[in-house]
């Protein structure tokens, strides 16, 4: 019988790389930097709050007409301000920022703990602010001002572009 020994094992290191899995790297000249930014505008959240106003707005006036009571309105109205004032407020907050990438990140995180915190709270006093509150008004204008994010990301031009060119 003979015994094997193992081989030993080369120690993997974070600064090491594989060559054979990098792709090949090539930074943008000036004038494709140039080109992409046109290509691929940005997307204002102002833009987003915008829509979220509009969509609570719609909401708010559905259940009106749909229920004939304007608490139950109140309650759809409400569900979409406790999404529409704290995204307000971090919009605000990180467009006022400015600055290297770290602190911008930390700042992000801040407004983004801000935001929820505040959410929390306006859902949590939403019983003593609106008479007659319906919780299920309350839940659809919530989520349907929550639903803007995507409705805006999915009607971004730079996304129309692209999925007219498939």
């Amino acid at each position: 019988m003979s015994e094997t020994t193992p081989q030993p094992v080369k120690q993997a290191f974070a600064d090491e790389t594989d060559e054979a899995l990098e792709p090949d790297f090539k930074p943008l000249t000036a004038e494709q930097a140039r080109q992409w930014r046109e290509n691929n505008p940005l997307l204002s959240p102002w833009r987003i709050v915008g829509w979220q106003v509009v969509a609570g707005a719609l909401v708010a006036a559905l259940v009106w007409m749909l229920s004939g009571r304007a608490e139950v309105a109140w309650s759809a109205g409400y569900g979409a301000l406790a999404v529409v004032v704290p995204a307000a407020l971090m919009v605000r907050g990180l467009s006022r920022q400015a600055g290297v990438a770290g602190a911008a990140l930390a700042g992000f995180f801040v407004w983004e703990l801000v935001k929820v915190v505040l959410t929390v709270a306006m859902l949590l006093a939403a019983p003593k602010l609106v008479p007659g509150l319906s919780w299920l008004a309350l839940l659809a204008g919530f989520v349907v001002a929550m639903k803007v994010y995507w409705v805006a990301m999915w009607l971004h031009p730079a996304r129309r572009k692209s999925i007219v060119k498939i």
